[in-house]
C-alpha cells in the first residue's frame, strides 16, 4: 500500500528539493506536502 502511494505521490505532488525550497520560507502547505511524501517514502523503504 505505502509502495502504491509513494509512486502517486511522486507523480502528482511537486518536488521542492529539484525547486530548491528554502524551508525557512515554506508556506505551511509546502510544509504539509513535505511531511507527507517524507512519511509515505519512509513507510514504503520499510517493508
Amino acid at each position: 500500500m505505502h509502495k502504491f502511494l509513494a509512486k502517486l505521490n511522486k507523480v502528482l505532488l511537486p518536488s521542492y528539493s529539484k525547486k530548491r525550497l528554502d524551508l525557512s520560507k515554506a508556506t505551511k502547505i509546502q510544509k504539509a506536502i513535505i511531511a507527507w511524501r517524507y512519511f509515505i517514502t519512509t513507510k514504503a523503504l520499510g517493508n
